[in-house]
Parts: C-alpha cells; sequence; structure tokens
C-alpha cells in the first residue's frame, strides 16, 4: 500500500502569488521535488491551510494520511489572526489522532506553539540563505532524525521568528549562534513532531529565487548594499545549480556536499520516513 502523506502549505493564496511571479515554486512543491527523491511511489496531497475557504479536516479525514508535512509561511504564528490560529488548530488535532508531523521553518514555530510553547521575533534579524554552523545538541547526535547527518553542518534558511520557549515534551536536536532552536522533536498529546527552522526541502535554485523573490527587503536589511548586489548572488547560486562542480563558486559561496546532494541535505526527512511510516513506531499513549 503506497504511502499517503498531506503537505500543509501555510502561504495564504496572495503570498503564493508573489513567490510564483519571482519564479519561485510553491512551497508544497519544494517538497513534492524531495519526495520523488526519498520516496517516489509516495502519494502526496496538498492542503491550503492559510485560505479562510479551505475547511479545516476532521479527525477521520486526519487517519487517512501516513502523516503531515507543514511547508514556511510568511505569516507569523503569535498574531491574532484567523489564517494563524486554524493552522495551530488543524495541527493539534493532529497531535490529538496521533499521525506523526514533519515541519520546517514555520513547521518549527507550529510543533512549538500547538503544544504549548512560544515564539518571538529574532533580537538578531534575519537569518537569510544559508544558517552556518548547526551543530547537534548531544539528545541530537543521538536522535534518529539526525542518523547519517555530520554533527556540525549549513542549512537553507530564510526567516525572521524563532522558538523562544519549548513546550512541555519538547527536546532540543540542533543549535546555531544566530538561532537557538534549529531543530526539536515535540511529543504531545498522542502524535510526535520533528522540525527544523531550516529548509531540508530547498536547493540552491529555489534559494535563489527566493532572494530575487525579497531582494528588496534585504537591501534594507543590510544583507546586499542594492538590487545589483542581490542580483550578483542570484546568479552566482543559479550557476552553480546547473553545474553543482564549479570549485570556484563552491569556494567562493562556502557551500559543499551537505547542501548540495539531496540525500544529505534532506536526510532529516528520510530519517523522518524510516521511523514513522516505513517502520511505524508503537503510537504514543493518550
Amino acid at each position: 500500500m503506497a504511502t499517503r502523506l498531506c503537505i500543509i502549505n501555510g502561504y495564504p493564496a496572495p503570498n503564493r502569488g508573489v513567490l510564483a511571479q519571482s519564479g519561485h515554486c510553491s512551497a508544497d512543491e519544494l517538497f513534492v521535488r524531495t519526495f520523488r527523491t526519498l520516496a517516489p511511489d509516495a502519494e502526496l496531497d496538498v492542503l491550503f491551510l492559510a485560505d479562510l475557504d479551505v475547511p479545516i479536516p476532521d479527525a477521520s479525514a486526519i487517519a487517512r494520511y501516513d502523516g503531515f508535512l507543514w511547508t514556511g509561511s510568511n505569516l507569523t504564528i503569535y498574531d491574532d489572526d484567523p489564517r494563524v490560529l486554524r493552522q495551530i488548530e488543524f495541527c493539534q488535532r493532529i497531535f490529538g489522532v496521533g499521525r506523526p508531523q514533519w515541519g520546517s521553518c514555520w513547521g518549527v514555530q507550529m510543533a512549538a506553539v500547538a503544544a504549548g510553547g512560544e515564539v518571538r521575533k529574532n533580537p538578531l534579524g534575519r537569518e537569510m540563505m544559508l544558517a552556518r554552523k548547526i551543530h547537534l545538541t548531544p539528545e541530537g547526535q543521538a536522535h534518529a532524525m539526525y542518523q547519517g547527518k555530520p554533527d556540525v553542518f549549513d542549512g537553507f534558511i530564510s526567516h525572521l521568528d524563532e522558538v523562544t520557549r519549548l513546550p512541555d515534551g519538547a527536546t532540543l536536536l540542533a543549535t546555531n549562534a544566530h538561532t537557538r532552536v534549529q531543530a526539536l522533536e515535540v511529543r504531545y498529546l498522542k502524535g510526535a513532531f520533528w522540525a527544523t527552522q531550516y529548509h531540508p526541502e530547498y536547493d540552491l535554485a529555489e534559494m535563489a529565487r527566493l532572494i530575487a523573490a525579497r531582494a528588496d527587503a534585504l537591501v534594507k536589511e543590510g544583507f546586499f548594499a542594492d538590487r545589483a548586489a542581490a542580483q550578483d548572488m542570484v546568479g552566482r547560486l543559479e550557476a552553480l545549480a546547473r553545474d553543482p562542480s564549479r570549485k570556484d563558486l563552491r569556494w567562493g559561496l562556502a557551500i559543499d556536499d551537505n547542501l548540495l546532494d539531496v540525500q544529505l541535505r534532506a536526510c532529516e526527512l528520510r530519517n523522518w520516513l524510516d521511523t514513522f511510516v516505513r517502520h511505524p513506531v508503537t503510537p504514543l499513549p493518550a
């Protein structure tokens, strides 16, 4: 029987349109592309839960899936916003049914807040393009999510907020100098949620498109001197995406195989599949 997964796209429709105009693929498509490599036979459905006209699935609908994947989002999880609150409610429903969850960026914030943790704006500002020197905690080194991953690595990233208080039942798995919670596991009600602040599902080409989409904001925030400098970075990332053997670009951008090899970059997702879907563990007690 084929694995059936539901991808929850956290972006509202207007913001999905902004990304599309820049040539960036949709957040759910990033997961689809990754799973074509990790689990080519998986059935993948997409739920646009930030759209208020989309019904929130009930427990019986949740139970039809083997797992749920949360994408990034440009919403702010601590805002009193119905587009946010309905997503938190759905995450709590999934915890209650006991289906496993995975999340990137918005997903790590969702995992924390839905279980009673806290998220606030990062006082260090935006972390963009690459999260450098992410290192595993002792708990992360022993955790199934990081089997096959180096103890120190870089990851694609773009975020302004961060988890500031872990909920009960959470374990900090990875951290770096910019963002204390780069990865965690949350066990709550009947479910488990593995999540990263960085994006294992991203690649060079899509990070280039994200920079293009947010160039004005990035110039304003000091990441680039002007739009020409931003476009130069976009060009270099796209050139390396086309030819990963370019030693000059790899050296100049400080990018190595832990970002270029999908099996290594996304091994967290593969390990999630192996733990909860291909070889599922006993459900957590109520």
